[in-house]
């Protein structure tokens, strides 16, 4: 007879333990220890615990390499960023915030690929009538004849014992779980969206779409620290991770790729939400300088890379004397840490004092920027700020800034200028290399620059007569 056991497992990182503690000594988290029952079942002896049927070992030049056919999804901004399309028996899993557009941009890809195959949609959080109101939403403004396709099937389970049943009788191509931590199978004693259910639960999904050659796509919830639930569990078990992300209150969204068994993970796919669902954006770098004041102090343009995509984006910064004793520093979109260490090499290596200042920095858009190839950009906003001297509106500026004041190289330039010289830039602003491999566009004029005073002195404009002026 099977044994019955009761321990505590961490919701967060998966740490167990026998008795139940308030804080988890694995991760730190207060009330993340749940009760999960477990059952032993008595040791098996000799090969009856193995399948009928089994793999058998094979000979790696014998294994046929040829890649399986990939299936657009209709998407284009979504099958870029899984390398091309959906490839068959695939496990996809989509995270992102709440109310960012997961459901949204999945029943999106559900009509489209309605019509390339049989579609399941399974749904554990909404009504048959939700979905259909939004499937009809989405398709409201499309063309006359448009209607939503005879092959995309919906139910609403959360038993996974049920839901393969369905698989089975319908035989889809595609199958969309919404979400995982909806889901449960009855035999185990936790509850739905515990660890041991979504591991469990990602566990035959996986099988059943390496077996059946289905291709599985499930959302995932986050954590209130922006990780996927479930300790990294699911993003073991899963062939590709994407993370939809973006602020919820603007309309840019961000499709990103963190991990890809059938692609590269550096490309990014640009959306927009609106009345109608999500919207890919072919051109991002107009979007972020639609509202951009010309000759407007404080203002800095870069070409940032977001995967293999260059985009050009506005960065503001404001600088006015502060009220208290310490001045503050507060970025929005870049790293506190960096702001700090520009400011530092700005104050010591220019002489421009900013101890007695407020600093604030923005990146238009609702974009974070982690690279350092911005910093440059940074600089010159802060300096252009507290100088009140504008920047060149046809300037966009390129590096690294070292302790020492020094530029440094950044990747991938030859693509950020041409971006730039695209949307009507003249002038490009970068490190001054000795060797450069790269081949750089010849028809965007390349100023190189050596140090953080050299760059910044070359496209600030004089400032008024009327207003204070601060030397440089």
């Amino acid at each position: 007879m099977a044994k019955t056991q009761t321990h505590y497992v961490c919701q967060q990182c998966g740490r167990t333990n026998p008795k139940f503690i308030g804080r988890c000594p694995g991760c730190g988290g207060y009330g993340t220890m749940v009760e999960e029952i477990i059952h032993q079942e008595p040791e098996r002896k000799g090969r009856s615990g193995l399948p009928k049927e089994y793999a058998e070992p094979k000979a790696l030049r014998d294994i046929d390499e040829t890649a399986e056919p990939r299936v657009e999804t209709g998407i284009g901004e979504l099958s870029q960023v899984l390398g091309g399309g959906a490839v068959p028996g695939s496990l996809i899993l989509i995270g992102g915030d709440p109310g960012i557009g997961k459901s949204t941009l999945l029943l999106q890809t559900a009509i489209n690929l309605a019509a390339r195959g049989t579609v399941l949609y399974v749904s554990g959080e909404e009504s048959a009538r939700q979905i259909k109101m939004r499937a009809a939403r989405l398709l409201e403004n499309q063309t006359a004849d448009a209607e939503i396709p005879p092959a995309l099937f919906l139910v609403t389970e959360t038993d996974l014992d049920v839901i393969f049943s369905h698989v089975r009788t319908l035989k889809p191509d595609f199958l969309i779980i919404d979400s995982i931590q909806t889901v449960q199978i009855p035999e185990l004693e936790s509850t739905a969206g515990s660890l041991s259910q979504v591991r469990e639960c990602a566990g035959r999904l996986r099988e059943l779409a390496k077996t059946g050659g289905i291709t599985v796509f499930v959302i995932g919830h986050v954590t209130k620290e922006g990780m996927i639930a479930g300790p990294r569990v699911l993003e073991h078990i899963v062939d590709t991770v994407l993370y939809l992300e973006g602020d919820r209150f603007l309309s840019l969204r961000l499709l990103r790729s963190v991990k890809n068994r059938f692609g590269a993970t550096s490309e990014v796919g640009v959306f927009e939400m609106t009345e109608n669902g999500l919207a890919e954006v072919y051109n991002p770098s107009e979007l972020f300088l639609a509202e951009r004041m010309v000759n407007a102090p404080g203002s800095a343009v870069v070409v940032t890379m977001e995967g293999t995509r260059p985009l050009l984006v506005e960065i503001q910064a404001l600088t006015n004397p502060t009220s208290f004793g310490n001045p503050r520093r507060t970025p929005i979109g870049v790293e506190i840490s960096r702001v700090l260490l520009i400011a530092a090499v700005v104050s010591r290596r220019m002489g421009v004092r900013l101890n007695e200042q407020d600093i604030f920095v923005n990146v238009i858009g609702g974009l974070h920027i982690s690279e350092p190839a911005a910093d440059l950009a940074i600089a010159a906003a802060i300096v252009s700020s507290v100088t009140n001297r504008p920047i060149k509106a046809d300037v966009v500026l390129i590096g690294e800034i070292g302790l020492s004041g020094e530029l440094r190289g950044t990747s991938k330039l030859a693509s950020r200028l041409k971006e730039a010289k695209k949307l009507g830039f003249s002038t490009a602003v970068v490190p001054k290399a000795i060797n450069r491999r790269e081949k750089l566009p010849q028809d965007i004029k390349v100023i190189e620059a050596k140090t953080v005073r050299e760059a910044i002195q070359a496209v600030l404009l004089p400032a008024e007569k009327d207003e204070e002026k601060t030397k440089v």
